[in-house]
């Protein structure tokens, strides 16, 4: 009985080694396990060039700016929003979803901050698996 199982020994596992090359086409769970990828858009908020506005226009374009990020959040574009936690160039960043970079372009250049000098912007596509984050 030892024999036999050595002989088969080899057998099977150059079989295992060998693989079948019609695996990946036949069985379709393998494409049904592929994760699946989505773009989202990561918009940096940097430093603009208009830093001169006195206390009370800086504290109106503000609201103004965070009422934006709610309205868009709200429609769905925005899925995350906030700053960063140091003084320097990088100000904050918004998670958006929208179809392409210029859809996005054209949502922030609606912001009070962009409009008036305070932020520039960069966008940068960013991709993550479908399900790994939950954004609230």
């Amino acid at each position: 009985m030892k024999k036999s199982l050595l002989l088969l020994l080899p057998i099977v596992l150059a079989y295992a080694f060998t693989g079948n090359s019609n695996a990946a086409t036949s069985n379709p769970q393998l494409v049904a396990d592929t994760p699946r990828m989505k773009q989202y858009w990561l918009v940096t908020l940097l430093l603009g060039e208009n830093r001169s506005h006195d206390k009370e226009t800086a504290d109106r374009i503000q609201a103004a700016h965070m009422a934006n990020i709610g309205r868009l959040h709200k429609q769905g574009y925005i899925v995350m929003a906030g700053p960063m936690g140091y003084n320097k160039d990088l100000r904050g960043i918004f998670i958006m979803d929208a179809k392409d970079s210029a859809t996005v372009a054209q949502l922030v250049m609606q912001d009070s901050a962009v409009l008036t000098g305070r932020l520039r912007f960069e966008i940068h596509p960013w991709w993550t698996q479908t399900g790994t984050y939950i954004f609230k």
